[in-house]
């Protein structure tokens, strides 16, 4: 039996991998600025994620939502104190397809509206309801049409008003820094209106962070650098370190009822063990702070290099534009130099997203890879 065949794979097959580097089947290392989807938040391997998923399946590793599980007790605690984000509460689930699918439903549930408004390049996940809030008709199926969305331009005002005015929207989605679209941002200026929009037309907010969340931007969320209040937000990827989890901040205002949402492997005692273990290392290791201070020494490092047009992002979410399509670029850096790195729908750009805990020797080893191929 074969594989059904839809990613387009390097020939390399990871066999171990520890700390910001992976090794092959052959022995050789690579150093992982990807992170895999940015899904590496706190290294592979580390010592805090093995031991507290080791302890947790030698007591027990999973059983339904149907029973009591006070680990789910001690994230939610755990996310709202190191975030910052007081008057929410946490659903559990498996992925951040899941945790957008999920916030555009209890947004519905919550207005009894339907319409969706989301952004000109922005990626939400690949099921059926994220899907269609995705801007990219390449991976879209005739089942994607049936749930309605409108697409804006970030920053623009007098489209906003002229959809919301027809107060048919359920819930405005954004990502504050876009991860697939290219590492995109709206003004705060924006945010701001779009959160005065939401009050005024009783829409849901939702600040998708599955991608940006967890310090990967040098804040816990990427919203917070806009001083706004999301009504939604969903969260996946850096939040297990690897172990598939996901999860929703839901504003109290937005009220629960039995039956409303529902996920059978979503919160089990493994998943939070690993999210237990990421939230205890970005403590312990200052990983907000090392975000911040990598993104400077990243941005003045890189900067040098004249065939970089643009540094874009913040915190260790960065992407590196050129005036080239960037593919072959990106292969060299895997088979020449044993560094990945990731693209995305802007074929222009090589996206960066590394371990929260890296250090400046791993972005000079970038720079002098680039150096070498940029010659």
């Amino acid at each position: 039996m074969s594989l059904f065949k839809v990613y387009p794979l390097y020939n390399i097959n990871p066999l171990q991998a520890k700390g910001c580097y992976v090794y092959d089947n052959k022995g050789k290392k690579y150093l992982d600025l990807y992170g895999g989807h940015a899904v590496i938040s706190i290294g592979h391997g580390h010592p805090n994620y093995i031991k507290s998923l080791s302890n947790q399946l030698n007591k027990i590793g999973f059983y339904s939502n149907y029973i009591i599980n006070d680990l789910q007790k001690e994230v939610a605690e755990k996310i709202i104190k190191q975030s910052s984000c007081k008057d929410y509460e946490l659903f559990m689930c498996s992925s951040g397809a899941e945790a957008n699918e999920n916030a555009l439903q209890i947004a519905s549930f919550h207005n009894n509206k339907s319409r969706i408004i989301a952004f000109k390049n922005s990626f939400h996940g690949r099921s059926n309801a994220a899907l269609s809030a995705t801007d990219n008709q390449n991976i879209k199926s005739k089942l994607n049409t049936k749930i309605d969305v409108t697409f804006l331009k970030f920053n623009d005002r007098e489209s906003l008003i002229k959809e919301v005015s027809k107060s048919d929207v359920s819930s405005i989605i954004f990502e504050s820094i876009q991860g697939v679209g290219g590492l995109d941002e709206p003004d705060s200026g924006f945010v701001k209106f779009l959160r005065e929009t939401c009050d005024k037309y009783n829409i849901c907010l939702i600040a998708d962070e599955v991608q940006s969340g967890f310090g990967r931007t040098g804040d816990f969320f990427a919203f917070q650098k806009h001083n706004i209040k999301p009504d939604i937000i969903p969260m996946a990827k850096g939040m297990g370190n690897g172990f598939p989890v996901g999860g929703v901040l839901i504003n109290k205002k937005i009220k629960s009822k039995f039956g409303m949402l529902g996920t059978t492997f979503g919160g089990n005692h493994l998943a939070c063990s690993a999210v237990l273990s990421v939230l205890k290392t970005i403590e312990e290791e200052n990983l907000l702070k090392n975000s911040k201070n990598l993104e400077v020494y990243f941005k003045n490092k890189l900067s040098k290099i004249k065939s970089i047009k643009k540094i874009k992002g913040r915190g260790l979410m960065l992407g590196l534009e050129f005036d080239f399509d960037a593919g072959e670029l990106r292969k060299n850096l895997i088979f020449k130099h044993n560094i990945f790195t990731g693209g995305s729908a802007n074929k222009k750009l090589l996206r960066i997203l590394p371990p929260l805990n890296i250090k400046t020797k791993h972005i000079d080893m970038l720079y002098k890879a680039l150096k070498n191929e940029l010659k």
